[in-house]
């Protein structure tokens, strides 16, 4: 795969999906019986709520992102697993991992193995108009209609949040591995700080939108906040150049709240280390006890 998310790969999504499923199942249909993927603004019909394609662009978009993903760490030795189950790091049969990028194929892993944890928070963009005889029409972008797909909706990036947070929070193991939310839609304004202070406490890696044409006609939309909390990649290169970098630094989240006299204790115990990596490490050691 050589390609981010464009317009066709959903109609590719459509198209296949409509060989198992019926134009009711994936569109909404207006009062003069034409199947769209969402309203448009201005549509004054009566309408009608859709959840049948919430899990079948979510099955759509988690494989889509695995194979995406392998295409940028094939010459790692590592491998995109999709819903990898890890136990002791909160990743159950219930809630597993999206993606875990590990060093072996199982879909149970060790935290060990798991060198990134991947939310695939993905979904239709465009606006698709759908006709007999398999015809697909894109009818405009994210502006022209009333869904508010992927990342620019509050609930899902609540959800992507809270994930990153009990994944966190479940283990000390999990303190090495980096999370990334993937999207494939813009963020909007009022998460540009909140995004870049989940990455500033080493919560969350990054939100990042494999989108790069999300609007058409070429218009603005944003490419990074201000610490990089959301970055848009507008190529693979970008994307494998950041999963390069993100891999090969050994981090570790910490998180803790102590008094200052306590933490001014824990830096003196740990400056008496002959090196930075084992002050580091004392440092860590001695604030997780």
């Amino acid at each position: 795969m050589d390609k981010l998310w464009n317009k066709e790969v959903e109609k590719r999504f459509f198209s296949e999906a409509i060989k198992f499923c019926s134009p009711e199942q994936l569109f909404y249909t207006t009062d003069d019986n034409k199947y769209l993927a969402y309203w448009p603004k201005g549509y004054e019909g009566e309408k009608s709520t859709l959840q049948s394609r919430n899990s079948l662009i979510g099955k759509f978009t988690e494989k889509w992102t695995a194979d995406l993903l392998q295409t940028v760490i094939k010459e790692k030795e590592l491998f995109a697993v999709p819903g990898a189950i890890c136990e002791e790091i909160a990743l159950t049969k219930m809630s597993p991992a999206d993606v875990a990028i590990s060093r072996n194929k199982n879909i149970t892993q060790k935290p060990e193995d798991i060198v990134a944890i991947i939310e695939v928070k993905m979904s239709i963009v465009w606006n698709w108009g759908f006709k007999k005889g398999n015809v697909l029409n894109c009818i405009g972008d994210y502006k022209k209609h009333t869904g508010n797909p992927g990342l620019l909706r509050s609930d899902t990036m609540l959800k992507a949040i809270g994930k990153s947070i009990n994944i966190r929070v479940s283990s000390f193991k999990a303190a090495k591995i980096p999370i990334i939310i993937m999207g494939n839609t813009p963020i909007t304004d009022s998460y540009y700080a909140k995004v870049d202070q989940l990455k500033i406490s080493g919560i969350i890696q990054g939100f990042w939108s494999v989108n790069p044409n999300p609007l058409d006609d070429n218009e603005k939309n944003i490419k990074e906040t201000t610490k990089r909390g959301f970055y848009r990649f507008d190529n693979i290169k970008e994307l494998t150049d950041s999963f390069t970098t993100i891999l090969s630094e050994k981090q570790d989240f910490f998180s803790s709240m102590k008094n200052r006299k306590e933490l001014g204790r824990i830096i003196e115990i740990a400056n008496k280390e002959s090196t930075y990596e084992k002050k580091a490490e004392m440092f860590l050691k001695l604030i997780r006890e």
